[in-house]
């Protein structure tokens, strides 16, 4: 906050241009869907096909100390995954609300180097159905010092490489539709998080260091949702993109603010839930996975811009994962297990495909740098071929089904599923 605004301004830039140069390199995936929030990774040695009955190309797999769906991720020679207890522990150990798990594995072999049991949060409910009672579905983030874990139980926590807590937050007020589903995102020395809650939403920068809040921005008439935010970088200067309406529409479903103060910038009607913005050549292409009205906005625009910056609007049907942008065109998976491609420029459907077999259609797929993407899970995976015509590559089976989106770094892609955690490259 002392830093002469020149000097924030080259950083913000270099710190930027990091991420994006940075995915050339493709070491790292430090937050949901990667270095760019787009799940796209220049990687383009990956392999084509793994599992099957002689476990090809899974160079390693190691045991879960619980469950969740919330997405991997990579910094360096480490692996992070939250989890949560598994309901058949929790009931034996007489556990009204599970315990809530950040765990570190090597990435060469696959070993656990630590675990830490992060202590429940203000939001309490029982252990409900869905895979580590709902606690452990938001992806985590990770930097060069720390990694930085949000819970279900509104409870934010960073942690150093060695598993030491070094701040703790809870998030309030919290009054959620069901639990947190959102992931931290990492901007310049905050960590962000959209507190999308039922009577009223919240916008919180924490510092890294501290977990101090920076700032906090209170969103009154923004609805919830279970999207991760989005930093992309317009006319150089940075917007942080998010989507909240609930199940319903509102007019100002998506919303961009400014990641350095929290003010917000420009807002569009339509609705906004489950599936995460993506950006796609500048534009920025947003539906909220419940399905309707689909749209591909200029985020160059200022106050409302329903009218004067949506490029084209479709109609789409459910997909609770989240898009993904690739050259010319959009991809989406819908739950019902077809996978489409849209046309970029103008929206027009170019093939809308059943996918046999695939487990998970709540996964985000994630595209390499070789013209393939990944409908990936620990469960059956399919691996198409970028393009405006559908084309099958592979069909892969590690028969540990889950909802957890890929993680991709250092020519692997690592897999979460139900029971174990899955190393994939090339042999």
């Amino acid at each position: 906050m002392h830093t002469p605004r020149a000097v924030r301004l080259t950083a913000a830039v270099c710190t930027f241009a990091l991420l994006l140069t940075g995915r050339a390199m493709a070491e790292d995936w430090p937050q949901f869907r990667g270095p760019a929030g787009g799940g796209v990774s220049t990687e383009k040695d990956l392999p084509l096909t793994w599992g099957g009955p002689k476990n090809e190309n899974v160079v390693w797999t190691a045991d879960l100390l619980g469950e969740g769906s919330a997405s991997p991720v990579v910094w360096k020679d480490r692996l992070f995954v939250v989890n949560a207890s598994r309901k058949e522990d929790d009931k034996k150990a007489d556990r009204k609300q599970p315990e809530q798990y950040v765990a570190c594995y090597d990435t060469a072999t696959g070993k656990l180097l630590w675990n830490a049991v992060v202590p429940h949060g203000p939001w309490k409910r029982s252990h409900t159905g869905r895979s580590g009672g709902g606690w452990a579905s938001c992806t985590p983030a990770a930097d060069g010092e720390r990694v930085y874990a949000l819970f279900g139980s509104s409870v934010l926590v960073a942690l150093d490489h060695d598993g030491k807590t070094v701040w703790h937050a809870e998030l309030t007020p919290h009054d959620y539709d069901v639990e947190m589903a959102t992931s931290p995102v990492l901007f310049e020395k905050f960590v962000i998080v959209f507190c999308g809650m039922k009577g009223g939403s919240r916008l919180v920068a924490f510092d890294r260091k501290t977990g101090e809040v920076a700032w906090d921005k209170e969103l009154k008439d923004t609805g919830y949702g279970h999207n991760t935010p989005l930093v992309i970088r317009v006319k150089d200067e940075p917007q942080l993109v998010l989507m909240g309406a609930g199940l319903g529409t509102a007019k100002n479903a998506i919303q961009s603010f400014d990641p350095r103060t929290g003010e917000r910038l420009w807002w569009c009607a339509g609705k906004g839930e489950t599936a995460s913005p993506v950006e796609a050549k500048g534009l920025v292409f947003c539906d909220s996975g419940r399905g309707g009205a689909a749209k591909l906005l200029d985020p160059a625009g200022k106050g409302d811009v329903t009218t004067t910056h949506v490029k084209w609007q479709t109609s789409l049907i459910q997909g609770l994962s989240s898009p993904l942008g690739v050259g010319d065109h959009v991809y989406r998976l819908f739950d019902n297990g077809t996978f489409a491609c849209l046309d970029l420029a103008t929206g027009k459907e170019l093939y809308k495909e059943r996918v046999s077999g695939l487990t998970s259609h709540w996964a985000s797929p994630v595209a390499d740098g070789a013209g393939r993407i990944f409908l990936a899970s620990g469960g059956t995976s399919v691996v198409v071929e970028a393009g405006p015509e559908f084309k099958v590559l592979a069909t892969n089976k590690l028969n540990d089904p889950n909802h957890a989106s890929p993680a991709v770094a250092g020519g692997r892609l690592y897999l979460l599923g139900a029971k174990r955690l899955y190393a994939v490259g090339k042999k």
